[in-house]
């Protein structure tokens, strides 16, 4: 059983209330507005504990270190959009209603994963 620190509390709580998935930077620039003295060791094993209890899920974005988004968000098929100005990421809604036409002839699509890059509202 993982005890529930003041600073446990802190990071679940920023997870709770982002609106895509944080990288553990992050979650600690966060996190400082309610502990101050948390550290990014305590980030980092905390990250590992929720991923460990399922609470988190990782997200690979190509070439980027994992971020990470509450394990209820994730079970739905989801995209993103990551602002090449301030580096966050948004979750995007809807999909490509057919991926499968995108792909050559003769090739079959087994799953898809979609990331935009651009400028968010708040950059541009």
């Amino acid at each position: 059983m993982t005890r529930d620190t003041r600073q446990r509390r802190a990071i679940r709580s920023v997870f709770d209330d982002a609106d895509g998935p944080l990288g553990p930077q992050e979650v600690l620039d966060r996190a400082q507005r309610d502990v101050p003295g948390i550290g990014l060791a305590t980030v980092y094993r905390t990250i590992k504990l929720m991923v460990e209890d399922q609470e988190l899920n990782p997200v690979e974005l190509p070439g980027e270190p994992a971020r990470y988004e509450p394990a209820e968000r994730g079970h739905s098929h989801h995209h993103f959009f990551k602002c090449d100005a301030c580096g966050r990421v948004y979750e995007m809604q809807g999909c490509v209603s057919n991926p499968s036409s995108l792909a050559p002839d003769g090739f079959r699509v087994s799953r898809h994963e979609i990331v935009l890059y651009g400028t968010c509202a708040n950059c541009a």
